[in-house]
């Protein structure tokens, strides 16, 4: 089994910083993709960026420029650099690693329970 964990939501102000963390912990033998989604209230969930092995990155339009995503493979961790915030910004952050392969050699996806952000305007 594996555990995705999140970190490091919070309310900020406009214009202001936060940073994401999540760590995959458990039976893990690799790592592909690990992405971020967020919800909005009474929205439906959108992918907000996404890092492969290699560190090549892919960012939604709405934060391409403000958010930056990066992992440490060592630490099974993937971050969420997010700048300049807005008040639409404002959702509850998830990870996400569609393929993670067990020491079996088995794959699944994992979701983590996700954190809020706050954006105050």
């Amino acid at each position: 089994q594996v555990q995705l964990v999140e970190s490091g939501g919070g309310l900020v102000q406009a214009g202001g910083s936060l940073r994401l963390s999540c760590v995959a912990s458990g039976n893990i033998f690799s790592i592909d993709v690990m992405g971020w989604y967020r919800q909005a209230p009474g929205k439906q969930r959108e992918w907000v960026a996404s890092i492969v092995n290699g560190g090549r990155t892919n960012y939604a339009d709405s934060v391409k420029g403000r958010f930056t995503i990066s992992r440490d493979n060592a630490k099974n961790t993937v971050y969420l650099q997010m700048n300049s915030l807005k008040p639409e910004d404002t959702a509850v952050y998830y990870c996400n690693a569609p393929w993670v392969v067990d020491e079996v050699g088995r794959g699944s996806d994992y979701w983590g329970k996700g954190t809020l952000v706050t954006v105050s305007s």
